[in-house]
């Protein structure tokens, strides 16, 4: 059922507001103002569902043209919203089939949080209790992770798709409280979306490096990653050497430019750093830039239809790529691979949840995975997908 209106957590302890891309000097000065929570069992459009939302309660973004309105009074000055758009959610929208059984069901599928800015700071809560986190179980084996693998090289060999990006997905139990592991995540080198968002029985951590899609002064920003490397010396120089990696990186690319040319004014899509080498912890990894000027009249609802899920976690053609990964996932995608980030007039800025981790009342969840073409290795993406998680994990332990 749909639930709209402000509450507290109530399965998991509260936490200090650290809202991936919210604004620096808001961030633990925040105060809930009213929140929406949808599923898909609900039916309807999620991103017209959150656009109306967020009008009904101050932020309007029917035009993301149009210059940013002042919200002010004595008491409270309206700051902006968090928004979380699941990876299924992003698939509904972009036409594809259902995806396999959610293993953290409790997570909503589209999560709108508004909020009011305070002038002064939230206190903290009390001493952290004891943490325990048991050990990983994997939705699939290597082998059978290996076996996905050559399954969308057979598909690539019939002309079904070019690239296919698979994730997979474990769990692992735990007592004490999740919030401090989840917002240690934000901490992680090249975190740009860092942060936390909760509710009742669940949380999100996010440490992802990947901008699906930003806005500023009418300017629409997407910084796909696509190509990964240990960050050695040598790691670096066989990442900008790889013809398999860079033919992977131009076809998202490529499909990023196609997906804001959909809401861009004519022959402003444009390309900056192909193929730029940056460091997310312990590994490289290829960035581009591709950018544009929004076509007038381009609301949040139709951003969000043209934009998710994300190219460089379905894949391309991403309708075919998504067909694919509804028949080869075991599990859904949860929090992972989907959009998480700030909302006002004048801004927006959603990360992709990549190297993003969820809690429900008993377990965490971590997803991991990566873009599979023709040239793909099976046991060399199983390793890949080991590489971005082992961070993750090691990060929500405590080590």
């Amino acid at each position: 059922m749909r639930k709209v209106g402000p509450y507290g957590v109530e399965t998991l302890p509260e936490v200090l507001v650290d809202v991936p891309a919210a604004p620096a000097g808001c961030r633990g000065a925040l105060v809930e103002r009213a929140r929406l929570h949808w599923r898909l069992a609900d039916g309807g459009d999620p991103a017209a569902l959150a656009e109306e939302f967020l009008a009904a309660h101050g932020l309007p973004l029917h035009d993301l043209t149009r210059p940013a309105p002042d919200h002010h009074d004595t008491d409270t000055r309206l700051c902006g919203a968090a928004l979380y758009l699941s990876a299924a959610a992003g698939a509904l929208l972009a036409g594809a089939p259902p995806a396999a059984p959610e293993p953290a069901p409790a997570l909503p599928d589209l999560a709108v949080v508004v909020y009011d800015h305070r002038p002064t700071r939230t206190p903290t809560g009390g001493p952290p209790t004891p943490w325990w986190l048991g050990e990983w179980t994997e939705s699939w084996t290597p082998d059978q992770h290996a076996d996905a693998v050559d399954a969308v090289r057979a598909a690539i060999g019939r002309g079904d798709v070019y690239q296919t990006n698979l994730v997979g997905h474990a769990a692992a139990r735990y007592t004490g409280d999740p919030l401090p592991a989840l917002s240690r995540l934000g901490a992680l080198p090249g975190a740009r979306y860092g942060g936390v968002l909760t509710g009742d029985g669940w949380a999100i951590g996010c440490a992802s490096p990947e901008t699906l899609i930003e806005v500023h002064n009418g300017t629409l920003t997407t910084r796909p990653i696509k190509g990964t490397r240990p960050a050695t010396p040598a790691g670096r120089a066989e990442l900008l050497a790889s013809a398999k990696e860079r033919a992977e990186h131009i076809m998202i690319v490529d499909l990023e430019r196609n997906d804001l040319a959909r809401i861009a004014r004519n022959g402003t899509v444009a390309v900056d750093d192909l193929f730029a080498v940056r460091r997310w912890c312990d590994l490289w990894q290829a960035e581009s830039t591709v950018h544009a000027s929004a076509a007038d009249g381009l609301g949040l609802a139709d951003l969000l239809r043209a934009t998710c899920p994300g190219g460089s976690v379905t894949g391309a053609p991403k309708r075919a790529a998504l067909t694919q990964i509804t028949r080869l996932e075991p599990v859904g995608r949860g929090a992972s691979m989907g959009a998480l980030g700030w909302v006002a007039p004048g801004r927006i800025d959603l990360g992709l949840t990549i190297r993003t981790a969820a809690a429900d009342g008993e377990k965490l969840h971590t997803w991991a995975g990566g873009g599979i073409t023709w040239d793909s290795d099976a046991h060399a993406e199983v390793a890949e997908a080991a590489a971005k998680t082992a961070p993750i994990r090691a990060t929500l332990a405590g080590r």
